[in-house]
C-alpha cells in the first residue's frame, strides 16, 4: 500500500522511536523486554494506514502486536493514530521495514501469531514470487513461529484468495477457518481495515481464512 509523499512523514517517525523501533535487527529474540511483559506477540505484515493492528491491539490488551510497514507514507498514518488515541496503545509497535526480512528481527517461536491484510495481489503470473502466500513466504512464517503457529488471510481479491487456498493446502498447513463472504454473518470479533471497508460498502465480498502450520 503507497500514499502519496508526506515529507514530514520521516521527521515523525524519527520523533517517536519508542513507537517505531528505530533499529528492530537489535530486539531480535528481546521483544518481551521491549513491550516489558511475556504477553503473546502478533504481527501484521503490511499494516497499511493502521487500523486493524491499533483496533485488534485496543481490542485485546493481554497480546502485543507489531504492524510491519515499508514506507514511511504508510506507517505515519498508523503512527498518527496511536499517538491520537487518548487511552493510549502500549502494546503495539510499528517496524517500517520489508516484510520479506522476518527473519532479521524475530527468533523462531518469537511470534504467535501473522495477520496478512489486503495484500498486493500481483495477478501477473511472473510475479507469483511476490505474493504474500506464495511458498517462500509461508516458510519465513513457519521460520518464526512456534509449532501450530497460524496466520489468518484477509482480502477482497477473489483470484489472490483461491490462488492462497491452493498454495496454503501444498504447503501442508491445516485451514481451519474458511469464508467466502465475512461479512455476510460477520463475527462480532472482526475489526475492519480501511479496504476492507471501503469494498464491503460496495457489496465487494471478503474472502477469509485461518490456517496452521503442522508441527513435524
Amino acid at each position: 500500500m503507497r500514499s502519496r509523499y508526506k515529507p514530514w512523514a520521516a521527521d515523525l517517525i524519527a520523533d517517536n522511536p519508542e513507537i517505531v523501533i528505530s533499529s528492530p535487527e537489535q530486539q531480535k529474540g528481546k521483544w518481551k523486554e521491549v513491550f516489558g511483559n511475556d504477553k503473546p506477540l502478533h504481527i501484521e505484515v503490511g499494516t497499511g494506514k493502521g487500523r486493524f493492528i491499533i483496533g485488534m491491539a485496543k481490542a485485546n490488551p493481554d497480546i502485543n502486536y507489531i504492524g510491519i510497514e515499508l514506507f514511511d507514507s504508510v506507517i505515519v498514518s498508523a503512527l498518527e493514530g496511536i499517538l491520537d488515541d487518548e487511552e493510549g496503545v502500549p502494546n503495539l509497535r510499528l517496524l517500517r521495514v520489508n516484510g520479506a526480512d522476518l527473519l532479521n528481527f524475530f527468533e523462531k517461536g518469537e511470534v504467535q501469531r501473522i495477520y496478512l491484510n489486503f495484500s498486493d495481489p500481483w495477478p501477473k503470473t511472473r510475479h507469483e514470487k511476490r505474493r504474500l502466500t506464495y511458498k517462500t513466504f509461508l516458510e519465513l512464517y513457519e521460520s518464526v513461529l512456534p509449532p501450530n503457529g497460524e496466520i489468518h488471510f484477509k482480502t477482497d481479491n477473489r483470484g489472490l484468495f483461491e490462488y492462497s487456498l491452493v498454495s496454503i493446502s501444498k504447503y501442508g498447513m491445516l485451514l481451519k477457518d474458511v469464508s467466502l463472504d465475512l461479512h455476510a454473518n460477520e463475527p462480532e470479533w472482526n475489526i475492519m481495515t480501511e479496504y476492507e471497508e471501503k469494498f464491503s460498502k460496495k457489496g465487494q465480498p471478503i474472502y477469509r481464512l485461518e490456517a496452521q502450520f503442522q508441527a513435524n
